[in-house]
């Protein structure tokens, strides 16, 4: 880092604070905090679905996905589009018919207050770990690169997210969020462009494409339906439908990104963007992750990218065992550096030669086999040591190869990127427990004013929460999947909860209840016996189907409740009882 790194950080960051701070302040009621008083244009509404969902989690860790595993996360993906075509047509139109100010008020009025409450209190729990991940993501990675203390850049995060959001609320949130994802977009085209440079002079973009392919990382679709791929066809299509279905249709930090929205219109527009530029954007992070892998198949890499992994080997009685299979990748990666040279050439003479092909491949497989020992011998040195580096891959290769000034550039789009998801998150656990629960359940009147106060307490609350997780979490496989896999064991459920209301409407508050407490309960003992006892890579089912089964459970189970042990149940809900 040098001072003009630390000049375009510290200015990028002092500037999204302070513009956010100054342009929202003075909220007068609840309505111009939670609903920034329903005057964001679709364009910002796009944006601020964008940048909530693009956290720092993404473009740490998807680039690194892509280097070790390719471009099949993009399937993961698939279902946002139908989702959002879904929500457009159904939830954004009821969401507005009540005048809601949070998703789970809407319960209350289909069922009543107890599937509301248990509805708010799932999305608290996942929402408020998921936060807590989005401020420890970019400290912890930092801190291990740059050698800064993860407590102060926990801290630091936080502090200034909860400055503007705890100033401004969801009008604070939607403006910042313009300027982030300006950052966030200049900074990954410009390192996207910047590593193609740096290629070797021979070679063209369709050569680096190629090289990809021959190492097995352009394999975009998967349509096995084996259930124990994690990223397939079906399962972005099925499993990643529900997901996005659940999150940016009952997810209050999504949903209060749309619900500020001038009209039913413009909401339905900024989603319909997000739609059509979603995929596009997470296909380019992971083609920048496999670009990455391209110009480390021409210069030196580490055994492993964690630095402190190697500085705990390097400090243990297997030193010299490390630097001998560091010596052997070294020798490798010269032998792989030569046969991709001749089978540029080769390229260039527009012959694809199988039997260099199979030499990459087979030096491919030797490079893994020598990360999988360094893994071996890391875990012999501290057996509570986190050996996957997929999250460093992207960031070990900022501060080894890009030109000074960018990395401060580069800094700012992580630390941005955490800012925004941090500041949805935050916005909307305070929404969710003023609303939903603080005001739902105070007897007596109380002032707007009152109100007002109560949810930036509970932004400040839910702040410094979100930061004393962070400064207690522990690295998980890879950060982007734990974020998703906290998601799918809460969100099926809640999805199931919503999409009964919204299509059936002879299911009562009673069944939809009862039926959601057992489908969660399910969720969990499947995560627990089927995931989470497996090692990574044997787990018995991908992650992605629990938002699946978890909302197919609730509609099954509901069902099957209300036309049995509560068929005599009577309408009970505000919208029955205006319907009748």
């Amino acid at each position: 880092m040098q001072l003009f790194d630390w000049i375009i950080l510290i200015v990028t960051l002092l500037f999204i604070v302070i513009y956010g701070s100054w342009k929202t302040r003075g909220s007068k009621n609840v309505e111009d905090y939670v609903l920034a008083n329903n005057e964001t244009p679709w364009f910002t509404v796009g944006l601020s679905v964008m940048a909530t969902q693009a956290s720092a989690i993404t473009f740490l860790s998807t680039p690194g996905q892509a280097y070790h595993d390719g471009m099949g996360f993009v399937q993961f993906y698939f279902g946002l589009p139908i989702a959002m075509i879904v929500i457009c047509l159904t939830f954004i139109p009821i969401y507005h018919k009540y005048k809601v100010y949070t998703a789970y008020e809407y319960l209350e009025k289909r069922f009543d207050l107890e599937t509301r409450s248990l509805a708010a209190i799932l999305f608290l729990v996942q929402r408020g770990l998921g936060t807590g991940i989005t401020i420890y993501a970019p400290s912890i990675i930092l801190s291990a690169l740059l050698g800064w203390n993860i407590t102060y850049m926990n801290i630091i995060i936080g502090i200034l997210v909860i400055i503007y959001t705890f100033s401004g609320g969801t009008k604070a949130v939607n403006v910042t969020q313009k300027q982030q994802m300006f950052i966030i977009l200049l900074g990954m085209v410009t390192t996207f462009f910047l590593i193609l440079h740096y290629l070797p002079n021979e070679m063209t973009f369709d050569n680096a494409l190629h090289i990809a392919g021959a190492n097995d990382k352009m394999k975009i679709v998967n349509f096995s339906f084996d259930l124990d791929e994690k990223y397939t066809f079906w399962s972005g299509i099925t499993g990643g439908f529900f997901l996005a279905l659940a999150y940016f249709g009952t997810d209050q930090s999504q949903v209060g990104r749309y619900l500020s929205g001038k009209s039913v219109r413009e909401s339905q527009m900024g989603l319909i963007m997000n739609g059509l530029l979603k995929v596009p954007m997470q296909f380019g992070i992971l083609l920048t992750g496999v670009m990455v892998f391209v110009f480390f198949q021409f210069n030196e890499t580490p055994l492993n990218f964690n630095p402190n992994n190697k500085q705990l080997v390097e400090n243990s009685i297997y030193k010299n065992e490390y630097q001998n299979l560091q010596k052997d990748l070294d020798k490798l990666s010269e032998d792989e550096k030569v046969i991709n040279l001749l089978y540029i050439d080769q390229l260039n003479q527009d012959y694809d030669n199988p039997t260099l092909r199979k030499e990459l491949v087979d030096l491919a497989l030797k490079e893994k086999d020598l990360r999988a020992q360094a893994r071996e011998i890391i875990s012999k040195a501290d057996k509570n040591s986190e050996t996957n580096d997929k999250d460093y891959v992207f960031f070990y290769f900022i501060l080894h190869y890009l030109p000074k000034g960018l990395i401060g550039l580069l800094l700012a789009v992580i630390i941005s990127a955490a800012m925004s998801s941090t500041a949805s998150g935050l916005n909307a656990l305070a929404s969710t427990t003023a609303i939903d629960i603080y005001k739902r359940n105070v007897k007596e009147e109380k002032t707007a004013k009152h109100y007002l106060n109560a949810t930036k307490f509970f932004t400040l609350m839910w702040g410094l929460i979100a930061i004393a997780f962070a400064c207690i979490a522990t690295l998980f496989e890879n950060l982007i999947q734990l974020v998703n896999i906290i998601g799918s064991i809460f969100y099926g459920t809640v999805l199931g909860i919503f999409l009964v209301g919204f299509y059936s409407k002879k299911i009562k508050g009673k069944a939809i209840f009862y039926s959601a407490i057992i489908s969660q309960t399910t969720i969990l003992l499947i995560y627990y016996f089927a995931i989470l006892v497996y090692p990574s890579g044997q787990e018995k089912l991908g992650y992605l189907w629990l938002n699946f089964i978890g909302a197919m459970l609730t509609l099954i189970i509901s069902f099957i409740l209300q036309n049995t042990l509560f068929r005599h149940d009577k309408d009970n809900s505000i919208v029955d009882k205006v319907v009748s």
